[in-house]
């Protein structure tokens, strides 16, 4: 299943801007009248592409084959296998052998830390205000279970637990590839009846070489390059122009 994360706050004031920009382009363009045109859409170009680079683009997307990282302006993406490790400080930071990436978005701002550990307090010592109804234990669960954590770090523990899962399941697929079959053994149960139950020989050396992870891949973005490219070439514009 694909899940994408990314700052709802960011999200929210680049598609403003893109709204805005789009009605001062068309403006510029039923009143156009030279120069002075052509750099006011050099100007609003390089904050569109600015706008988009740095908060429409960046995103972490959590897939069936892994983790693919979005940041300004390169895509990294690292297989279930190589996740090692992932942390949280003021962002999202994956590591993966002696490689590591550190997310654009989401991200923690010492204000939103501060909120989830009141929150957190609040989680464990129930509501400040008496009128309030009880929560029931199913509600108190959830409560504590979300307790002084942030937006990244509930991301965090989502791509934990994806990884922990696809290598169980990556180790078990290997198990049964490489395993010999099942030998079949006698056995007596508690009244005396003797039957046969299943024991798998343990695989050899030979058969524990498993194929080795996939490494962090990283590539430009060809959509924030392009953006920017856009941005450069109107800026250009503008200056022969002028």
């Amino acid at each position: 299943m694909k899940q994408v994360f990314r700052s709802k706050a960011a999200l929210v004031i680049g598609w403003i801007w893109m709204a805005f920009a789009a009605a001062n382009a068309v403006d510029l363009i039923v009143r156009y009248n030279g120069p002075p045109s052509l750099v006011a859409a050099a100007v609003l170009g390089v904050l569109t592409a600015v706008a988009f680079v740095a908060c429409l683009r960046p995103a972490i997307i959590v897939t069936e084959d892994g983790v693919l990282v979005r940041n300004p302006l390169r895509n990294t993406f690292v297989p279930w296998e190589s996740v090692d490790e992932v942390t949280v400080s003021h962002a999202i930071k994956i590591t993966s052998g002696e490689k590591h990436v550190r997310c654009w978005a989401p991200q923690t701002s010492a204000r939103e830390r501060a909120a989830a550990v009141r929150r957190g307090n609040l989680a464990r010592t129930g509501s400040r205000y008496k009128t309030e109804p009880v929560r029931s234990k199913a509600e108190q669960a959830a409560a504590e279970a979300l307790a002084g954590k942030t937006h990244a770090d509930w991301v965090a523990e989502q791509i934990t637990e994806r990884a922990e899962s696809a290598k169980r399941a990556a180790a078990l697929a290997a198990q049964r590839a490489t395993g010999e079959p099942a030998r079949r053994s006698p056995a007596k149960s508690g009244d005396g009846t003797v039957t046969e139950s299943a024991e798998r020989v343990p695989a050899g050396p030979a058969d524990e070489a498993v194929a080795a992870p996939v490494p962090m891949k990283v590539t430009w973005a060809p959509s924030a390059l392009g953006a920017l490219a856009v941005a450069l070439a109107l800026v250009v514009a503008a200056t022969v122009v002028s």
